[in-house]
């Protein structure tokens, strides 16, 4: 008798696939198959498909911590089926058997008389086309699928050893998509849902999370767009290290928004983390935390890479022509300049400028002299000298928490609007108005602010500062606000077709 020997297996479906359809290019195709299939869904865990008159059952015996799956093959049988064994096959669906008017079905008479008619099953015609590899041991799959008049893809790695699949999916690069098994996967397909993607950027201040979905070629409408402050950072610049408290409340907020993706259908969650986590000694650490309590692993990016997503963000949401453009994003604990023309990035680099970093250095969470404020711009225009000496920029656009609420206040905006918002302009006057409005309230007037976030009350004064002394350094006298950020040029980076 034939052991089965059970293989973990990850499956995703979608069409933006862009990195992984470049690494199947560089492999030899070991076999190309194409096929008319059944498939009967039900919402009972079960894979249940007719190939070639062959009805095949399996059943989900296993998920691993990294959401793998196993499955086992628990039936297969030959059409026609006998009353007896079409007894047993709604037992391994766990569905009651329907009355048995028949001594024995063929397919036709299985679907019409016992399928169709049950609401508890959904019989979906499908045509494969799928080309396997050998990738790192494990077999790949890389399948064009239609179904009711629809059509996907899908990609799947499978075999006995889950590490070896964990790794495979990740020389993919699609470890960051969502499991999604071919029920559940062909069940989205048929009833119409749009594939959804989130991003997740761990901030120094604050954690932002984003779900998108496609509205057309290199076109995303938002489903959700929030963001937590978590402060991560609190403290780090006197200990060098990430607090327990702060880990916690970030791996807290974090857990509630991949909770908030799988409940709303996404079938990929990026997770970024930025200069609070570049520069924390204890940064592994709190990866390996968050990681356990949430089941995301945060990828670290660089200063770089942050401002060349920056960037990206702003040419995909604002129209500000071919000109020279600066894009800068301000947070807690860096600030990250991208310069170029048009859609060609010229210099992109990140400098240690937070807003979490001068509040707690120069105690700027409550009422300030104007010696302590003299003292905090001058540090700030130091620690900014890299963009001094660059030409006047025909545009300057900015992002982040600092500059919203900036604009908000501006607005006397009682509930934040994003569309107000995308593309206003702050000019250099109305900073200094709010500058000398922070500086001269203790943090609870702040919070009563209309227009300002009450937890950004204590750094909103350092991060007004920041955006001052960009203004001053590149000779301009105003920027336009994007609402757009790091997580909008993720989703466009990571999951464009």
């Amino acid at each position: 008798m034939t052991t089965i020997i059970p293989r973990w297996e990850w499956r995703t479906f979608g069409t933006r696939f862009a990195r992984a359809k470049s690494v199947f290019a560089g492999l030899t195709p070991k076999d190309v198959q194409e096929s008319d299939e059944l498939y009967l869904l039900t919402e009972t865990g079960s894979n249940v498909k007719v190939r070639y008159d062959l009805l095949d059952i399996k059943k989900l015996q296993e998920v691993n911590a990294a959401g793998l799956e196993q499955w086992m093959p628990v039936m297969k049988a030959g059409f026609p089926l006998p009353a007896v064994t079409v007894d047993e096959v709604f037992k391994a669906m766990d569905l009651p058997t329907p009355p048995l008017a028949r001594s024995e079905y063929t397919l036709e008479q299985f679907v019409m008389d016992l399928c169709e008619p049950n609401p508890a099953v959904r019989p979906v015609q499908v045509h494969k086309r799928r080309v396997r590899y050998t990738l790192g041991g494990c077999m790949a799959e890389f399948s064009e699928v239609t179904a009711a008049g629809k059509m996907t893809q899908t990609i799947a790695v499978e075999t006995e050893d889950a590490e070896a699949v964990l790794a495979a999916v990740q020389s993919l690069g699609l470890a960051e998509f969502v499991n999604t098994n071919y029920t559940r996967g062909l069940a989205a397909l048929v009833s119409g849902d749009l594939p959804r993607y989130a991003v997740i950027d761990v901030g120094t201040n604050s954690v932002k999370f984003h779900i998108g979905e496609p509205a057309g070629e290199n076109s995303w409408r938002a489903v959700v767009d929030r963001a937590e402050l978590t402060r991560l950072g609190e403290g780090l610049e006197k200990s060098g290290a990430i607090a327990r408290e702060a880990m916690e409340r970030t791996a807290s907020a974090i857990a509630g928004m991949v909770a908030e993706a799988r409940q709303n259908g996404c079938v990929a969650i990026a997770v970024v983390g930025t200069a609070g986590l570049r520069i924390a000694s204890n940064a592994d650490d709190v990866i390996e935390f968050i990681r356990a309590q949430t089941g995301a692993t945060i990828e670290i990016i660089s200063g770089e890479e942050e401002g060349r997503l920056a960037y990206l963000a702003v040419r995909a949401g604002l129209p500000l022509g071919e000109g020279s453009l600066v894009v800068f994003d301000t947070g807690g604990g860096s600030s990250q300049f991208t310069f170029g023309q048009g859609e060609r990035v010229v210099e992109r680099f990140s400098v240690n400028v937070g807003a979490v970093r001068y509040t707690e250095r120069f105690g700027l969470s409550g009422v300030v002299s104007s010696e302590v404020l003299s003292e905090a711009l001058a540090a700030i225009s130091e620690d900014l000298s890299r963009i001094g000496g660059h030409p006047q920029p025909d545009s300057l656009a900015g992002m982040g928490g600092a500059i919203t609420n900036l604009a908000a206040v501006s607005y006397k905006m009682a509930k934040y609007d994003p569309d107000v918002i995308q593309g206003s302009t702050l000019h250099r006057s109305e900073i200094e108005r709010q500058i000398e409005l922070y500086r001269s309230k203790s943090v609870e007037a702040r919070r009563e602010i209309v227009g300002l976030q009450p937890k950004r009350a204590d750094v909103i004064l350092a991060g007004a500062c920041i955006v001052l002394t960009i203004l001053d350094k590149l000779g301009v006298d105003s920027l336009t606000v994007s609402d757009r950020g790091l997580r909008h040029g993720l989703l466009v980076d990571r999951f464009s077709a």
